[in-house]
């Protein structure tokens, strides 16, 4: 089982904490290609090492990404978004000047909003009889 989750240890802890997160453009724009999916992806890369976080896979098409991301308890979700957003958004709007029309007045990148979902390295209802069958003490 282990092997499967890339369980990661602290100082104080075993974890295996993955989240699902989608970001997409700004009004849906359809502005990305391949190129500039690797390069987002390469930019991310670099953000969750900063935070201490593995980008496990991603991927996009023109109007969307999709990343899933392993990170340790002491990452506050909401700031690695916050970071992957801004930077991805500035990195893409220095290097890639045709974007810039796709930025309208605002110069972002991304819409306002995310998904972020939890995963799990087994289906809910696999942990919910996990844990019922746990042998309580009487």
């Amino acid at each position: 089982m282990a092997a499967s989750l890339d369980v990661r240890t602290g100082r104080h802890c075993v974890f295996v904490l993955h989240a699902h997160l989608v970001f997409v453009t700004k009004i849906r724009h359809r502005v990305f290609t391949d190129q500039h999916l690797t390069r987002l992806e390469e930019i991310m890369r670099a953000v969750c090492a900063d935070f201490e976080c593995d980008l496990v896979e991603f991927n996009g098409e023109s109007e969307h990404v999709h990343l899933l991301v392993n990170f340790p308890p002491k990452v506050a979700l909401s700031k690695l978004v916050n970071s992957l957003k801004g930077v991805s958004s500035r990195r893409m709007r220095q290097e890639f000047p045709d974007l810039v029309r796709h930025y309208y007045q605002a110069n972002r990148l991304w819409s306002a909003s995310y998904f972020a979902g939890s995963v799990a390295g087994a289906p809910q209802a696999v942990l919910r009889q996990y844990i019922e069958q746990q042998n309580k003490p009487t």
